[in-house]
């Protein structure tokens, strides 16, 4: 069952209530909008840098997952769970300060397999990485 207005009145709600887990808010990520097929979140650059100052490549998968994982689980609905099968990045620019927002589309909301696709753009709104994630979908024990 998908979750619905009636299952799940809010979003943004429903992420508060759940929560974003240690690493994402460890990372500063921030949800700003929130359904099944579609979630905006930031991160801010700082902290969540690689030695030579470019916000680190696996800061873009975090933030792409969590955006993706999130949706995935909120799409499974309740007494289901929905769990990573695969993540992938391309990363085309690179974010130095500032913040930067992942808009998270499904491309595919089906019963045993959601997948997303989180395009990271910087301040500017210069595309800096493309993650697309794939969730199966299944009952809870």
């Amino acid at each position: 069952m998908t979750a619905d207005a009636q299952t799940i009145p809010d979003g943004l709600q429903w992420v508060a209530d759940r929560g974003l887990g240690a690493l994402a808010e460890r990372m500063g990520i921030e949800f700003l909008e929130f359904a099944s097929d579609r979630a905006v979140a930031t991160m801010p650059v700082e902290g969540n840098t690689q030695p030579v100052g470019l916000l680190h490549g696996g800061a873009y998968v975090v933030l792409g997952e969590s955006l993706g994982s999130m949706a995935a689980n909120f799409h499974a609905g309740p007494g289901r769970l929905a769990v990573g099968l695969d993540i992938n990045a391309t990363h085309t620019a690179s974010a130095t300060s500032g913040i930067v927002t992942g808009t998270c589309t499904a491309i595919h909301l089906g019963r045993s397999v959601a997948v997303h696709e989180i395009v990271v753009t910087d301040a500017s709104g210069r595309r800096c990485s493309t993650v697309r994630i794939t969730n199966l979908i299944k009952d809870l024990p």
